[in-house]
């Protein structure tokens, strides 16, 4: 397969497949009851699967929740890379949602376990085209994912104003004369490398949830990738999600989990629940669609 940038590979996703995001996190209680095996941790290999079988051809982004995996044991983290790579291999771009961040040579070490190629000098195991983290211990803690980011074509999610219901405790908050999201952000787009035409490999997470922080962030990044958890289980909807869309094909993505791959009906059959999901899948495509070109035309 041929090898892309995040940036690449998001700029040619999006115009293929659009800019929805499935997101897998294996949580049973909110499943089918077939994924319910003996083995409490094997059928989270079997629900990768059959969430990928769906996605495949139809999206061009997943979204693996890490701490789902984690709390499956080996079992879980064999079946998060396995999925990994499934997905990488099927040309889709592969966010590992892992909100990691600390100092130093802890920082570098979590960037080289998710963003580093095993040729140089990475496991090989988790390796993800795209990473989310956390600035909260500062700037300094950034350092090494974005030189990864940069080294190796990766993309990052720098949290920003997230769509929590608590996120507005610090992330709202006054901080000399600006938001601390505000900061965040100026932060954001002061790591952005290369041409002030392109898109940056340097994204922001901001909430779906918040349209009228998320107008006056989108303000201050013109060149970031912004990924906008909230819609559907969290409250979010389309509309919400145009205050942070920007001018650039690329520029937004929208992650969807539980309003996807939660079942109302837990006895549902393997067959009708695949059925469902690609229903889904379209239906959420279809409500955050946008025409670039005839927004660029209009503003023509």
């Amino acid at each position: 397969m041929e090898s892309r940038s995040w940036v690449e590979l998001v700029e040619r996703n999006v115009q293929v497949f659009g800019e929805l995001v499935v997101g897998i996190d294996p949580s049973p209680d909110e499943l089918p009851r077939f994924f319910e095996p003996g083995d409490a941790t094997r059928w989270i290999d079997g629900y990768v699967n059959f969430i990928l079988d769906a996605a495949e051809g139809n999206v061009g982004f997943v979204k693996f929740q890490s701490a789902y995996f984690e709390a499956g044991g080996l079992a879980g983290l064999e079946a998060l890379a396995a999925g990994m790579k499934r997905a990488q291999a099927a040309g889709m771009g592969v966010i590992l949602d892992a909100k990691r961040g600390d100092i130093g040579a802890t920082a570098a070490a979590y960037a080289r376990a998710y963003l580093t190629p095993l040729a140089a000098g990475g496991s090989g195991d988790f390796e993800a085209d795209c990473l989310t983290i956390n600035p909260l211990m500062g700037p300094d803690t950034l350092e090494p994912f974005v030189e990864c980011a940069n080294r190796f074509g990766k993309g990052l999610f720098v949290l920003c104003r997230t769509s929590n219901p608590g996120a507005g405790w610090l992330q709202d908050k006054m901080a000399g004369n600006r938001l601390i999201s505000d900061r965040v952000a100026d932060l954001i787009a002061g790591l952005a490398p290369g041409d002030a035409g392109s898109l940056s490999p340097i994204g922001a997470v901001i909430g779906a949830t918040v349209p009228n922080e998320g107008r006056r962030l989108r303000t201050l990044l013109p060149r970031s990738i912004i990924l906008a958890p909230g819609l559907g289980a969290q409250g979010g909807d389309a509309a919400s999600i145009r205050a942070l869309r920007g001018t650039r094909p690329g520029d937004l993505l929208v992650p969807v989990s539980r309003g996807l791959t939660r079942s109302e009906d837990r006895d549902v059959s393997p067959t009708a629940y695949r059925a469902t999901l690609i229903e889904k899948i379209a239906q959420f495509k279809a409500a955050i669609a946008y025409d670039y070109d005839q927004r660029e035309a209009a503003a023509g």
